[in-house]
């Protein structure tokens, strides 16, 4: 009568356990891949929506405002900024994110035909060196005026971060685009220059980034957390 060795029968299945585990590796490897391609699939897709939703020329805004801010960049925002000033779109402006050794002599120097703006309306920012630290400033000194719209000034590939950083420190205050269009930066044609094709994909990944960080502040300032 055959007997049944129960050392064997256990060494049987411990030999038989590795061709069971042995696709469990490729299968992981797999979801991976696919994670990774729908990861990159959804950036490609958003990327092409972010350069289709820019400006490609400039637009002058419909209404006035309270307050004007120009986030630095170019002479040419703020030759822009102090025009609008002048044209009576706001009642004051402020530059944010001036080099320290700026002075509002220096800024009146690129319009001379607007001095007395300059001199009577235009404040300046010297503590910003990001576009948080932008909209940060540009809080203060929204509070400090009682503004309860507001014209933004920068370029247009820049324009939907500050927005979404000006939005998250004054959700309570119009915020009306005015965007400028660098002479370099040719949106409509963007993907025949590299450098342009890299200066919006940088900008792109900001802004995702900047949406996730000020949504995710946003859910955990309410009340009882997420």
């Amino acid at each position: 009568m055959p007997t049944t060795d129960p050392g064997a029968a256990k060494n049987d299945a411990g030999a038989r356990r590795p061709a069971c585990d042995a696709p469990r590796p490729r299968r992981l490897i797999g979801v991976v891949l696919i994670a990774a391609a729908f990861v990159a699939l959804s950036l490609g897709v958003g990327f092409l929506w972010f350069v289709g939703h820019l400006p490609a020329g400039d637009s002058t805004p419909n209404r006035t405002a309270d307050g004007i801010v120009v986030l630095t960049g170019r002479a040419s925002r703020i030759s822009d900024a102090i025009e609008l000033l002048a044209s009576g779109r706001g009642r004051r402006l402020l530059i944010s994110g001036v080099y320290p050794t700026t002075t509002a002599a220096a800024i009146a120097r690129l319009v001379p035909e607007h001095q007395r703006w300059v001199v009577c309306c235009v404040d300046l920012d010297h503590s910003a060196v990001n576009t948080t630290g932008n909209a940060i400033q540009t809080r203060g000194w929204v509070i400090q005026h009682d503004m309860k719209s507001l014209i933004v000034v920068t370029s247009n590939y820049h324009m939907p971060r500050a927005m979404t950083e000006l939005a998250h420190q004054l959700p309570n205050v119009a915020l009306i685009a005015y965007p400028v269009v660098p002479e370099r930066v040719r949106i409509e044609s963007w993907w025949s220059s590299p450098t342009t094709a890299r200066l919006l994909l940088a900008e792109y990944l900001k802004y995702i980034r900047t949406m996730i960080r000020t949504k995710t502040a946003l859910v955990l300032s309410r009340p009882g957390g997420p």
